[in-house]
């Protein structure tokens, strides 16, 4: 079979499920999983799917133009945000002063901030200052401006200008997608303009981003790798895109998975092991 007509066949069979893995496509089609492996990246290198954790899916399945509700949002991939959190807690400092994006994932990341913290946090994640008020060592700075009502976020010029007050050690931000080439994307353009001013104003800057965001292109871009630090992810993100990542310049951060580590032990420059 030539490589076009198998690539179409890998097509038609997606249209039938929403993921497939490159085990079972290579099954069915009898070839290898090395052979099935180049086709998905030659398919995702042409817009057709998209690499994500567990598989392949057809690229119009994965809206870049809008992203779930926070409330689909906080009920999925928990073992991947506890294990992002605690990969967190080993990098801030006991009086560190730090910025933390909105989402899902780094209100995980302050909610398992450790105990000897009594830094700064600075946020425009309201949920963030309410996971944290009962800390009354932690310095709270909610940076004010329009409501997100859905998100419970602020945004806009006075949030922005208020961000840009502050010096920071390290930020943690959230993500839309996160792919090796086109880097960090997202999808509300001022909380992006938030995010920018995090970025500009911290000694380091890190991403958190779970396993189903690798590969995946939100609608906006957000910045390139090299303003990034580091890219925060979970044990089980697929291994080819975290070389993708790797081979870009980046550094990733994972988890230990070997289950005899302390959770969050990292091996941020060792090849995923499988």
């Amino acid at each position: 079979m030539l490589p076009e007509e198998r690539r179409r066949q890998i097509l038609s069979l997606l249209e039938d499920s929403e993921v497939l893995r490159p085990a079972d496509l290579a099954a069915q089609l009898d070839v290898s999983a090395e052979t099935i492996r180049r086709d998905l990246v030659m398919l995702e290198r042409e817009g057709d799917i998209r690499r994500v954790f567990g598989g392949a899916a057809r690229a119009r399945d994965l809206s870049r133009s809008a992203e779930p509700g926070r409330a689909d949002r906080e009920c999925i991939q928990q073992e991947a945000k506890g294990e992002i959190a605690a990969v967190v807690a080993t990098l801030v400092g006991d009086s560190d002063t730090v910025f933390m994006d909105v989402g899902t994932t780094v209100l995980a990341a302050v909610q398992s901030l450790p105990q000897s913290f009594h830094g700064r946090v600075v946020t425009n994640n309201i949920s963030a200052v309410v996971a944290l008020a009962g800390r009354s060592d932690v310095n709270l700075h909610l940076v004010g401006g329009r409501i997100r009502h859905d998100e419970l976020t602020c945004y806009g010029p006075d949030a922005e200008e208020q961000v840009s007050r502050f010096f920071a050690d390290k930020a943690f931000l959230g993500s839309g997608g996160v792919q090796a080439t086109l880097g960090l994307t997202d999808y509300h353009l001022e909380e992006i303009a938030v995010r920018h001013r995090m970025i500009d104003n911290a000694a380091e800057v890190y991403v958190l981003a779970d396993a189903s965001k690798l590969g995946h292109v939100a609608l906006r871009k957000v910045c390139g790798w090299e303003r990034i630090t580091a890219l925060i992810t979970d044990s089980k993100a697929d291994a080819d895109m975290v070389r993708e990542l790797r081979d870009a310049g980046l550094t990733v951060l994972q988890p230990s998975m070997d289950p005899m580590n302390a959770p969050g032990a990292m091996a941020p420059d060792e090849e995923v092991r499988r």
